[in-house]
């Protein structure tokens, strides 16, 4: 199992939205998730950005992220969420998150 941080920007006045989208992900972007071996998944706002969390299980990160990309729920759910992002990195595409590196696990 690989533990997965990344990081991205909230654009200010689309929190509310953000959160409402989260609060009600579609059925479909849940059970992809799911499908692809992404488990434990959190994301948490501070100060305009967006920390993600997740567990992978599955045995090719980039194959398994390849199909997650391109299932039809998560494209839309992806067009949706892109618009309210901006990367940490400029030059990046709208809705691109910023790995970050793992420094300390304790279990």
């Amino acid at each position: 199992m690989n533990r997965v941080a990344k990081i991205i920007r909230l654009k200010p006045e689309c929190r509310e939205e953000y959160e409402h989208y989260h609060k009600n992900i579609w059925p479909e972007v849940a059970a992809n998730l799911k499908t692809v071996g992404i488990r434990n998944y959190s994301i948490h706002y501070y100060n305009g950005l967006l920390f993600s969390y997740f567990e992978y299980t599955g045995d090719d990160f980039e194959r398994d992220m390849a199909r997650l990309a391109s299932f039809p729920a998560n494209v839309r759910w992806r067009k949706i969420m892109s618009r309210m992002q901006e990367p940490m990195t400029l030059g990046e595409p709208p809705g691109t998150w910023t790995e970050m590196d793992e420094v300390f696990y304790q279990e």
